[in-house]
């Protein structure tokens, strides 16, 4: 079976000399400004629709309300059930920005569980608006379903990261690692949405973030920390160890009863190649 690998990293691009942050700064504001107005649209959208209904609300009737043209609109969505998710394209490029900038030495899985903080705190940022966005996702179809694609985009975002941690080999030396970091990545995009469920449904009450650390600490139990490292004991102590008599040519091998088949798999392995 073959190692875990790191993935690699998209170069970030570097600022020259001349440019004295200046062209940084332009890129903020205009990123800030930008998200002001999706974010402006999406209100005057909510509104119109809580008060006159879905497919009563128009997209002329939106801009009127947010006091801009039908063309501005169009400049910043598609359609009227893709302006109630003004936030979710920066949120995406945030948490890609945390995996892109983690430390070689955390676990990966710890990695995509900062990363999908960022969805979270989007949401506890406008407590009311995220509940009153939950309940118009519940009753229009259009609504849940441009809803779940945007689910789709953070899933596949940290399955890619995680299997970037695996060799590609490994899909045909009956390693399953990579069956482990997709249903993993699954199981942090579940165990987020079922947080955020439950908040919403109490109106946004309570401390999400920490409801949120429960949930992934399970994630962790179940998955183990095998996933780019060695599952490992308090203290240290290795799941899976080996020890050989050269003269003998025995291997010895100890394992705890709970270590992951694939670790223990792994371990044999290397041993014998050694």
């Amino acid at each position: 079976m073959s190692q875990p690998v790191k993935a690699t990293r998209t170069e970030r691009t570097k600022r020259t000399p001349s440019s004295g942050g200046g062209e940084s700064a332009g890129s903020r504001r205009a990123a800030a400004q930008r998200l002001s107005m999706r974010r402006k649209l999406a209100a005057a959208a909510m509104e119109l629709f809580a008060t006159q209904g879905y497919e009563a609300t128009t997209v002329d009737e939106i801009a009127a309300r947010a006091g801009v043209a039908r063309r501005t609109f169009f400049r910043h969505f598609r359609s009227k059930e893709e302006a109630i998710f003004p936030d979710h394209d920066d949120t995406l490029v945030r948490a890609a920005a945390v995996l892109d900038a983690a430390p070689p030495h955390e676990n990966p899985l710890d990695t995509v569980c900062r990363g999908i903080k960022e969805v979270m705190r989007m949401y506890a940022a406008s407590p009311a608006v995220s509940v009153e966005r939950y309940r118009l996702t519940r009753e229009v179809p259009a609504l849940r379903e441009r809803e779940i694609a945007s689910v789709a985009r953070y899933e596949r975002l940290f399955t890619r990261y995680l299997l970037g941690h695996f060799d590609e080999g490994a899909h045909h030396d009956g390693d399953d690692d990579p069956l482990l970091a997709e249903v993993a990545a699954s199981a942090v995009v579940t165990a987020h949405n079922h947080v955020l469920r439950r908040w919403l449904r109490a109106r946004g009450e309570g401390d999400v973030e920490s409801q949120l650390d429960h949930a992934f600490a399970i994630v962790r139990e179940t998955f183990g920390t095998g996933i780019g490292g060695r599952p490992a004991v308090a203290g240290g102590r290795p799941a899976a160890s080996v020890s050989a008599k050269e003269e003998d040519e025995v291997v010895v091998m100890v394992a705890r009863t709970d270590a992951p088949l694939t670790e223990v798999m792994r371990t044999i392995k290397e041993a014998l190649q050694r």
